[in-house]
């Protein structure tokens, strides 16, 4: 991955010409790239949901089995909300201006079970800087049972896959909460990004402490307070994060495996053949570019090429920037790929996942 380089041999006008667009719309409008006031009242309900549902479970006053799953899958709700409106901005610093409140905002991915360091590396790191390009980006380095990239290769079991995908991004936030922060991080730490003495040990340590604290409140207070049977409380339980695992999946995944967007293959000396700005564009796609609820409740993650090609800017900006990026993209011929609904994007990725299946 590290071998992995774009071309530099100078920014193209498109992107002298599109960052120059995009910091005067900032600069005329007087508005700030990173969050507002809308910011904190979207963290305070997207923490409530999650947490309030929780602690009424805690509470030891929930009888009802129904309940218990309503309440739960509320939460996961919650979560998935957080995930994507409110850590995602945190930890790519655009939340605000000040490094302290990224900092501690990005520990609300720790809250829900995972792990802010390494979403960092195979996030900001690695899928960021190099979409959908196969052992580099991270998202698509699937177990064997699946294929997201055409370049990976194939088994006859992933003609199957657009069937079964669904169970296994449901199971994505449970691998999350168990196994993948430590598989990853120590993946991660053979590739030099835990270098000085005793870091990659103390991540270990970190990591272990944020999962026995998130047990302790999501799981092990409910199994002690509430008067259910114990694998009634666990099916509810996971039940949580089979919700949160589709929803996330689906938000990241329907923007970059599409019929539209390209694999780009680096050549022998780990060289890709354009530059980085046009390779986000070339590897990532918008959906429902006009539906602001649904934006408002994803983190506006439906506007992904603006925050590939932007991520220090706040998502609330997104949708303002979207038409100077696509009038740019016009203008010097650069592709610029939008499905007008997130059920046309959702079609178009269970299409590739048949046609990755099947060649």
């Amino acid at each position: 991955m590290k071998s992995i380089k774009f071309d530099k041999t100078g920014a193209s006008d498109f992107s002298k010409t599109l960052h120059s667009r995009v910091n005067e719309y900032f600069k005329t409008s007087n508005k700030d790239k990173h969050g507002d006031r809308s910011m904190v009242v979207k963290t305070i309900f997207m923490l409530s949901a999650f947490f309030i549902p929780l602690g009424f479970i805690g509470s030891g006053l929930v009888t009802s089995t129904w309940l218990l799953f309503g309440l739960y899958i509320l939460s996961g709700l919650g979560m998935a909300g957080i995930g994507m409106g409110v850590m995602h901005d945190a930890i790519h610093g655009s939340y605000s201006k000040s490094p302290l409140i990224n900092k501690y905002l990005g520990y609300t991915m720790n809250l829900i079970g995972a792990n802010a360091s390494v979403w960092r590396i195979q996030h900001n790191v690695l899928h960021h800087s190099y979409t959908n390009i196969d052992h580099g980006d991270d998202d698509i380095n699937a177990p064997f049972f699946l294929r997201f990239s055409p370049n990976a290769k194939r088994y006859w079991i992933h003609r199957f896959q657009y069937l079964y995908i669904w169970f296994f991004y449901g199971l994505s936030t449970i691998s999350w909460i168990t196994t993948k922060d430590f598989v990853r991080a120590n993946r991660y730490k053979k590739m030099g990004y835990f270098k000085a003495d005793g870091d990659f040990r103390k991540e270990i340590l970190k990591i272990t402490a944020w999962k026995i604290l998130y047990y302790s409140y999501a799981l092990v207070l409910p199994l002690i307070m509430v008067p259910l049977p114990a694998w009634i409380i666990i099916l509810a339980f996971l039940s949580m994060h089979f919700v949160t695992g589709i929803l996330i999946s689906l938000v990241f995944q329907t923007a970059h495996i599409l019929s539209a967007t390209t694999f780009p293959k680096a050549d022998e000396n780990g060289k890709i053949a354009n530059e980085w700005i046009k390779h986000q564009l070339a590897t990532t796609s918008n959906y429902a570019p006009k539906s602001k609820i649904f934006s408002w409740l994803i983190g506006g993650l439906n506007f992904q090429v603006e925050h590939h090609l932007f991520p220090n800017i706040c998502h609330i900006h997104y949708k303002k920037i979207s038409n100077i990026v696509a009038e740019t993209a016009q203008e010097f011929k650069v592709p610029y790929l939008e499905k007008k609904t997130f059920l046309l994007a959702l079609g178009d990725h269970v299409k590739m996942l048949r046609q990755l299946g099947r060649a």
